[in-house]
Protein backbone atom coordinates (compact mmCIF):
# COMPACT_ATOMS: atom_id res chain seq x y z
CA UNK A 1 0.00 0.00 0.00
CA UNK A 2 1.70 3.22 -1.25
CA UNK A 3 2.09 5.72 0.95
CA UNK A 4 -0.41 9.40 1.28
CA UNK A 5 1.24 12.01 -1.12
CA UNK A 6 1.64 15.38 1.90
CA UNK A 7 -0.50 18.13 0.73
CA UNK A 8 1.21 20.99 -0.86
CA UNK A 9 1.03 24.61 0.88
CA UNK A 10 -1.41 25.60 -1.42
CA UNK A 11 -3.53 22.65 -0.91
CA UNK A 12 -3.66 23.46 2.89
CA UNK A 13 -4.46 26.93 2.80
CA UNK A 14 -7.63 25.99 0.48
CA UNK A 15 -8.47 23.47 2.99
CA UNK A 16 -8.29 25.92 6.22
CA UNK A 17 -10.15 28.18 3.88
CA UNK A 18 -13.10 26.12 2.42
CA UNK A 19 -13.16 25.23 6.37
CA UNK A 20 -13.52 29.01 7.25
CA UNK A 21 -16.44 29.35 4.40
CA UNK A 22 -18.28 26.64 5.35
CA UNK A 23 -18.51 27.64 9.44
CA UNK A 24 -19.97 31.29 7.66
CA UNK A 25 -22.55 29.78 5.66
CA UNK A 26 -23.55 27.89 8.47
CA UNK A 27 -23.87 30.97 10.65
CA UNK A 28 -25.66 32.44 7.61
CA UNK A 29 -27.71 29.87 7.06
CA UNK A 30 -29.10 29.94 10.75
CA UNK A 31 -29.43 33.43 11.90
CA UNK A 32 -30.22 35.01 8.53
CA UNK A 33 -32.55 32.26 6.93
CA UNK A 34 -30.51 33.82 3.78
CA UNK A 35 -28.10 32.65 1.47
CA UNK A 36 -23.94 33.22 1.42
CA UNK A 37 -23.99 34.42 -2.02
CA UNK A 38 -26.47 36.89 -1.37
CA UNK A 39 -23.16 39.29 -1.31
CA UNK A 40 -21.99 38.45 -4.67
CA UNK A 41 -26.06 39.23 -6.23
CA UNK A 42 -26.86 42.46 -7.41
CA UNK A 43 -28.46 45.28 -4.88
CA UNK A 44 -30.42 47.84 -7.37
CA UNK A 45 -31.80 48.40 -10.06
CA UNK A 46 -30.10 49.14 -13.67
CA UNK A 47 -31.08 51.03 -16.52
CA UNK A 48 -33.34 48.85 -18.94
CA UNK A 49 -35.17 51.04 -21.40
CA UNK A 50 -37.55 54.13 -21.51
CA UNK A 51 -41.01 54.34 -22.10
CA UNK A 52 -43.49 57.31 -22.87
CA UNK A 53 -44.36 59.60 -19.56
CA UNK A 54 -47.63 58.43 -18.15
CA UNK A 55 -50.21 60.10 -15.59
CA UNK A 56 -48.77 59.38 -12.08
CA UNK A 57 -45.28 58.66 -12.76
CA UNK A 58 -42.52 60.46 -10.90
CA UNK A 59 -40.44 63.60 -12.30
CA UNK A 60 -37.52 62.07 -11.47
CA UNK A 61 -37.65 59.25 -13.72
CA UNK A 62 -38.26 61.66 -16.84
CA UNK A 63 -35.46 61.51 -18.95
CA UNK A 64 -34.66 64.69 -20.02
CA UNK A 65 -32.27 64.00 -22.91
CA UNK A 66 -34.23 61.65 -24.74
CA UNK A 67 -37.59 63.75 -24.46
CA UNK A 68 -35.74 67.36 -25.48
CA UNK A 69 -35.93 65.33 -28.95
CA UNK A 70 -38.95 66.43 -29.32
CA UNK A 71 -41.32 63.03 -29.82
CA UNK A 72 -42.93 63.28 -26.00
CA UNK A 73 -42.03 62.67 -22.73
CA UNK A 74 -40.26 60.00 -22.34
CA UNK A 75 -39.57 58.27 -18.41
CA UNK A 76 -36.42 55.76 -17.50
CA UNK A 77 -37.27 52.35 -16.54
CA UNK A 78 -34.79 49.80 -14.57
CA UNK A 79 -34.49 46.29 -14.13
CA UNK A 80 -33.67 44.21 -10.94
CA UNK A 81 -29.57 43.24 -11.20
CA UNK A 82 -29.38 39.06 -11.25
CA UNK A 83 -25.46 38.93 -10.93
CA UNK A 84 -23.09 41.63 -10.28
CA UNK A 85 -19.24 41.69 -11.28
CA UNK A 86 -16.87 41.67 -8.01
CA UNK A 87 -13.44 43.74 -7.49
CA UNK A 88 -11.36 42.76 -4.64
CA UNK A 89 -9.60 45.95 -4.15
CA UNK A 90 -6.43 44.82 -1.56
CA UNK A 91 -3.39 47.10 -0.02
CA UNK A 92 -0.40 45.08 0.18
CA UNK A 93 2.08 48.07 1.22
CA UNK A 94 4.54 47.59 3.74
CA UNK A 95 2.18 48.86 6.46
CA UNK A 96 0.13 45.92 6.20
CA UNK A 97 3.02 43.49 7.36
CA UNK A 98 2.07 44.61 11.00
CA UNK A 99 0.79 42.29 13.20
CA UNK A 100 1.43 38.67 14.52
CA UNK A 101 3.30 36.10 12.43
CA UNK A 102 0.19 34.37 10.30
CA UNK A 103 -1.85 36.90 11.67
CA UNK A 104 -0.61 40.20 10.13
CA UNK A 105 -3.21 42.92 8.45
CA UNK A 106 -1.90 41.31 5.28
CA UNK A 107 -2.36 37.81 6.18
CA UNK A 108 -6.09 38.24 7.62
CA UNK A 109 -7.06 40.72 4.27
CA UNK A 110 -5.69 37.45 2.21
CA UNK A 111 -7.97 34.97 4.15
CA UNK A 112 -11.18 37.44 3.37
CA UNK A 113 -10.11 37.68 -0.13
CA UNK A 114 -9.71 33.73 -0.27
CA UNK A 115 -13.30 32.62 0.89
CA UNK A 116 -15.12 35.42 -1.10
CA UNK A 117 -13.31 33.72 -4.21
CA UNK A 118 -14.03 30.05 -3.45
CA UNK A 119 -17.60 31.35 -2.23
CA UNK A 120 -18.00 32.96 -5.89
CA UNK A 121 -16.63 29.78 -7.22
CA UNK A 122 -19.52 27.75 -5.90
CA UNK A 123 -21.70 30.40 -6.86
CA UNK A 124 -20.53 30.76 -10.84
CA UNK A 125 -20.36 34.92 -9.73
CA UNK A 126 -17.67 37.18 -11.39
CA UNK A 127 -14.75 38.13 -9.28
CA UNK A 128 -11.27 39.78 -9.83
CA UNK A 129 -9.02 41.29 -7.96
CA UNK A 130 -6.42 44.42 -7.73
CA UNK A 131 -3.54 44.29 -5.26
CA UNK A 132 -1.73 47.68 -5.05
CA UNK A 133 1.41 49.82 -3.11
CA UNK A 134 2.06 52.89 -4.67
CA UNK A 135 1.52 51.14 -7.98
CA UNK A 136 -0.27 47.97 -9.71
CA UNK A 137 1.23 45.14 -8.12
CA UNK A 138 -1.26 42.76 -9.25
CA UNK A 139 -4.30 42.25 -12.04
CA UNK A 140 -6.74 39.24 -12.13
CA UNK A 141 -9.73 40.25 -14.13
CA UNK A 142 -13.18 38.87 -13.05
CA UNK A 143 -13.75 35.25 -13.86
CA UNK A 144 -15.74 32.53 -12.84
CA UNK A 145 -15.76 28.95 -11.90
CA UNK A 146 -12.91 26.75 -9.32
CA UNK A 147 -9.67 27.36 -11.54
CA UNK A 148 -10.23 30.58 -11.48
CA UNK A 149 -10.52 30.84 -7.58
CA UNK A 150 -7.41 28.74 -7.06
CA UNK A 151 -5.40 30.72 -9.56
CA UNK A 152 -6.69 33.83 -7.59
CA UNK A 153 -5.62 32.60 -4.26
CA UNK A 154 -2.23 31.05 -5.53
CA UNK A 155 -1.30 34.58 -6.76
CA UNK A 156 -2.20 36.57 -3.77
CA UNK A 157 -0.52 34.45 -1.62
CA UNK A 158 2.73 34.10 -3.82
CA UNK A 159 2.48 37.76 -4.11
CA UNK A 160 5.80 39.87 -3.37
CA UNK A 161 5.02 43.81 -3.77
CA UNK A 162 8.24 45.35 -5.40
CA UNK A 163 7.08 48.83 -3.97
CA UNK A 164 7.05 49.40 0.03
CA UNK A 165 5.05 52.29 -0.13
CA UNK A 166 0.96 53.17 0.06
CA UNK A 167 -0.89 55.50 -2.60
CA UNK A 168 -4.21 54.95 -1.28
CA UNK A 169 -5.78 57.28 -3.95
CA UNK A 170 -4.02 55.70 -6.98
CA UNK A 171 -4.88 52.44 -6.37
CA UNK A 172 -8.63 53.35 -6.67
CA UNK A 173 -7.69 55.96 -9.35
CA UNK A 174 -6.54 52.74 -11.36
CA UNK A 175 -9.61 50.65 -10.17
CA UNK A 176 -11.63 53.20 -11.69
CA UNK A 177 -10.24 53.28 -15.25
CA UNK A 178 -10.33 49.71 -15.14
CA UNK A 179 -14.23 49.32 -14.06
CA UNK A 180 -16.89 50.32 -17.18
CA UNK A 181 -19.64 48.90 -15.04
CA UNK A 182 -21.68 49.27 -11.88
CA UNK A 183 -19.29 46.67 -9.43
CA UNK A 184 -19.11 45.11 -6.44
CA UNK A 185 -16.04 46.47 -4.69
CA UNK A 186 -14.76 45.01 -1.39
CA UNK A 187 -11.74 47.49 -0.46
CA UNK A 188 -9.40 46.14 2.24
CA UNK A 189 -6.66 48.76 3.78
CA UNK A 190 -5.51 50.05 6.68
CA UNK A 191 -5.50 53.35 5.35
CA UNK A 192 -2.59 54.63 6.69
CA UNK A 193 -2.37 57.43 4.17
CA UNK A 194 -3.12 60.89 2.72
CA UNK A 195 -5.27 62.92 0.20
CA UNK A 196 -7.47 59.90 -0.58
CA UNK A 197 -10.92 60.92 0.69
CA UNK A 198 -11.76 62.89 -3.05
CA UNK A 199 -10.89 59.22 -4.78
CA UNK A 200 -13.26 56.73 -2.05
CA UNK A 201 -16.07 59.22 -2.43
CA UNK A 202 -16.24 59.14 -6.06
CA UNK A 203 -15.95 55.04 -5.78
CA UNK A 204 -18.35 54.85 -2.87
CA UNK A 205 -20.79 57.20 -5.95
CA UNK A 206 -20.27 55.22 -8.71
CA UNK A 207 -19.88 51.30 -7.33
CA UNK A 208 -21.20 49.60 -4.64
CA UNK A 209 -18.50 49.60 -2.57
CA UNK A 210 -17.49 47.73 1.10
CA UNK A 211 -14.80 49.27 2.77
CA UNK A 212 -12.54 46.96 5.30
CA UNK A 213 -9.96 48.86 7.26
CA UNK A 214 -7.56 46.66 9.10
CA UNK A 215 -6.21 47.19 12.74
CA UNK A 216 -3.67 45.84 14.61
CA UNK A 217 -3.57 46.29 18.46
CA UNK A 218 0.19 47.39 18.21
CA UNK A 219 -0.99 50.47 16.36
CA UNK A 220 -3.65 51.39 18.59
CA UNK A 221 -1.72 51.48 21.71
CA UNK A 222 2.08 51.82 21.27
CA UNK A 223 4.32 50.23 24.88
CA UNK A 224 5.94 53.08 26.32
CA UNK A 225 9.54 51.94 26.02
CA UNK A 226 11.35 54.95 26.68
CA UNK A 227 13.35 57.06 24.18
CA UNK A 228 13.41 54.72 21.00
CA UNK A 229 14.07 54.87 16.98
CA UNK A 230 11.05 54.09 14.86
CA UNK A 231 11.65 53.21 11.29
CA UNK A 232 8.72 53.73 9.00
CA UNK A 233 8.99 50.63 7.19
CA UNK A 234 7.66 52.27 4.11
CA UNK A 235 9.85 54.67 3.56
CA UNK A 236 12.72 53.83 5.45
CA UNK A 237 13.22 56.89 7.46
CA UNK A 238 14.28 56.16 11.29
CA UNK A 239 13.18 59.01 14.15
CA UNK A 240 14.01 58.88 17.52
CA UNK A 241 10.99 59.62 19.91
CA UNK A 242 10.28 59.14 23.54
CA UNK A 243 7.29 56.52 23.72
CA UNK A 244 6.69 57.17 27.46
CA UNK A 245 6.75 60.31 26.73
CA UNK A 246 2.54 61.37 27.60
CA UNK A 247 2.31 64.04 25.29
CA UNK A 248 3.34 62.38 22.11
CA UNK A 249 1.42 59.09 23.18
CA UNK A 250 -1.69 61.79 23.73
CA UNK A 251 -0.48 62.61 19.85
CA UNK A 252 -0.03 58.69 19.15
CA UNK A 253 -3.55 58.21 20.18
CA UNK A 254 -5.36 61.42 18.47
CA UNK A 255 -3.80 60.64 15.12
CA UNK A 256 -5.04 56.96 14.83
CA UNK A 257 -8.78 57.89 16.08
CA UNK A 258 -8.87 60.64 14.09
CA UNK A 259 -7.76 58.03 11.04
CA UNK A 260 -10.09 55.70 11.82
CA UNK A 261 -13.07 58.03 12.24
CA UNK A 262 -12.27 59.87 9.13
CA UNK A 263 -13.07 56.26 7.38
CA UNK A 264 -16.00 55.94 8.75
CA UNK A 265 -17.67 59.20 8.67
CA UNK A 266 -17.38 58.68 4.55
CA UNK A 267 -18.73 55.89 4.80
CA UNK A 268 -21.81 56.81 6.67
CA UNK A 269 -22.22 59.70 4.93
CA UNK A 270 -22.47 57.59 0.99
CA UNK A 271 -24.81 54.61 2.62
CA UNK A 272 -21.62 52.50 2.16
CA UNK A 273 -20.86 49.29 4.55
CA UNK A 274 -17.59 50.17 6.94
CA UNK A 275 -16.40 46.81 8.57
CA UNK A 276 -13.31 48.06 11.11
CA UNK A 277 -11.34 44.41 11.44
CA UNK A 278 -8.57 43.84 14.56
CA UNK A 279 -5.79 41.30 13.43
CA UNK A 280 -6.33 39.47 16.88
CA UNK A 281 -10.69 38.61 16.48
CA UNK A 282 -12.52 36.65 14.81
CA UNK A 283 -13.50 38.33 11.91
CA UNK A 284 -16.28 35.59 10.85
CA UNK A 285 -18.80 37.48 12.72
CA UNK A 286 -17.85 40.73 10.81
CA UNK A 287 -18.44 38.44 7.61
CA UNK A 288 -21.41 37.62 8.70
CA UNK A 289 -22.80 41.19 9.47
CA UNK A 290 -21.47 41.74 6.22
CA UNK A 291 -23.94 39.54 4.91
CA UNK A 292 -26.13 40.41 7.36
CA UNK A 293 -26.50 44.43 5.55
CA UNK A 294 -26.77 43.21 2.20
CA UNK A 295 -29.71 41.06 2.48
CA UNK A 296 -31.34 44.08 4.38
CA UNK A 297 -30.32 46.78 1.88
CA UNK A 298 -33.10 47.51 -0.56
CA UNK A 299 -33.01 48.29 -4.07
CA UNK A 300 -32.03 51.64 -5.00
CA UNK A 301 -32.04 52.69 -8.98
CA UNK A 302 -28.80 52.71 -10.79
CA UNK A 303 -27.38 55.96 -12.81
CA UNK A 304 -27.41 55.10 -16.50
CA UNK A 305 -24.57 55.75 -19.03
Amino acid sequence: MSAPVPETALQQLIRRLRQLEIRIRKVVDTQLQGDFHSVFKGTGLEFDDVRLYQYGDEVRAIDWAVSAKGHGTFVKTYKEEREQSVLLLLDVSRSQQVGAQGRRKLDVARDICGILALSAARQDAQLGVLAFSDQKELYLPPGKGIRHAYALIKSLFELQPVSPGTNVAAGIGQALALLKRRTLVLLLSDFIDVDFERELTMLARKHDLVVVQLLDRREQEFPPLGIVPLRDQETGRTVWVNTSSPAWRARYRLTYEQNRERIGHICRRHQTAFLPISTDSDYVPQLVNLFRLRNRRGPAPRPSA
